[in-house]
């Protein structure tokens, strides 16, 4: 223990994930020839870049070797700078994984045009030029650095460097201030993309906001998590896609669907995918996650996500010629992409309420669950102290009343006497009771 102590301490620091990338991007290095110099996988070095993994002993030294910036470079650089670069550094392709060489390994530039309604800023694709009506998918995290939380308030911290924000100049967002913006701009894409991953426009706004209520309650650990809005994206979704829903009279059938009958046949080809296929479809052909990270919100290994993706847009394409049509996986999942966020405009999925109003019934929530709880304890201490006052020191058995029994047999024994047996029996005790006198037989 003592010496993986000492080799974590003297490893070099790395910095944040997507300093990473643009360290990299700066040097003119693609991933294969980071991962070709540092003996990993593409899958690997993008891992790294997007924080979901870090590099580790003797691979975590030659990668920070490799995107160390140079001294010209870092003497010129500032914090404020290298943020502002991270935020604008343009999105990479990302591939699919060797074993799956049947899914797409790239997406035209016509998949990811600016879908506001289902994710602002596609990852698998330029970003668009258009401002996002959303918050992004994928670039939360900065964020989450000019959050101050009320745990690190206390603890004397805070969640981002004094040297970012202050060369930044930004003001210091309270947990209120940094939750409801968060949740200005992605609560209504969220709406919509339960809406698709549900067909119920009710549940899709109770979804997204129980998970929203979920995040205030967490809110020091969802305020400095790389990715909030991923965060409760996958809360959102849980909540959504559970089974436990089609108890409810409300929840029990899906909304009625469109009336369009392209967008009727794609509505009806996502309802009758498996719940895990759906998401998946959503997630990469929708929001635009790459595969890694689909496959790590959905809880699946990567050749597992790349299978559901082929087997929900085979499934899809039986509903929809068009799809069937297209002749790569790339032009299908542009395709997708444009029906998706087409059907998601066209359906009038309610609006969340008011961000103070999720927040306020957070701590309602937890004030009633709270005092439950108390009241709960309260109740069996109080039950438990009357038992033990009234119950008994000592237990005696009560003594059962008489009763008469039935159905016992009569008493057996010999049999009674005949006259002639009982004028035998006087005559043998009258008579000597010994001599030889009791052989000879008397006749009469």
């Amino acid at each position: 223990m003592t010496r993986s102590t000492t080799d974590e301490a003297a490893a070099p620091q790395l910095p944040s994930p997507k300093e990473r990338r643009r360290l990299r991007e700066a040097k003119s290095l693609s991933e294969e020839q980071v991962a070709a110099a540092v003996g990993v996988t593409r899958a690997t070095v993008r891992s790294w870049e997007t924080g979901r993994t870090s590099p580790r002993g003797r691979k975590r030294a030659l990668y920070a070797k490799l995107i160390a910036p140079e001294p010209e470079a870092l003497a010129t650089t500032t914090p404020a700078a290298a943020a502002a670069a991270a935020m604008t550094a343009p999105a990479t392709v990302p591939t699919v994984p060797e074993p799956e060489p049947s899914v797409p390994e790239t997406v035209p530039e016509s998949a990811a045009g600016p879908t506001p309604v289902l994710s602002a800023e596609p990852t698998h694709g330029p970003a668009p030029e258009a401002a996002p009506e959303v918050l992004p998918e994928a670039a939360p995290e900065v964020k989450a650095m000019t959050v101050v939380t009320e745990a690190d308030t206390d603890a004397g911290r805070n969640t981002g460097t004094d040297a970012e924000t202050g060369a930044a100049g930004e003001r210091r967002l309270s947990p209120a201030e940094a939750f409801d913006e968060l949740y200005a701009r992605t609560a209504p894409g969220l709406v919509r993309q339960a809406y698709l991953l549900t067909g119920r426009r009710a549940l899709a706004r109770e979804s997204v906001e129980r998970a929203f209520q979920l995040a205030w309650h967490r809110w020091p650990e969802v305020a400095v998590d790389r990715d909030p809005a991923g965060w409760v994206r996958a809360a959102a979704y849980e909540y959504a896609m559970s089974p436990w829903h089609r108890l409810r009279r409300a929840h029990r059938h899906p909304d009625a669907p469109p009336t369009e009958p392209g967008k009727q046949a794609l509505f009806d080809a996502l309802l009758d995918l498996p719940p895990a296929y759906r998401r998946t479809l959503l997630l990469y052909d929708g929001v635009g996650l790459d595969l890694p990270e689909t496959a790590a919100e959905t809880e699946a290994s990567t050749p597992a996500a790349a299978g559901r993706l082929m087997t929900a847009r085979a499934a899809v394409a039986e509903r929809l010629p068009e799809l069937a049509a297209v002749a790569t996986p790339a032009e299908q999942s542009a395709l997708l992409h444009d029906r998706l966020g087409g059907l998601a405009r066209a359906e009038h999925v309610p609006v969340p309420r008011p961000a103070r109003a999720v927040r306020t019934g957070s701590e309602d929530k937890a004030r009633l669950w709270t005092r439950a709880a108390v009241a709960g304890v309260a109740l069996l201490i109080a039950v438990t102290g009357l038992t033990l006052h009234t119950a008994p020191t000592h237990y005696e058995p009560p003594i059962s009343p008489a009763e008469r029994v039935g159905g016992v047999p009569p008493r057996g024994g010999p049999q009674k006497l005949t006259a002639q047996d009982l004028k035998l029996q006087k005559t043998l005790r009258e008579q000597l009771a010994h001599g030889p006198e009791r052989l000879i037989p008397q006749l009469r």
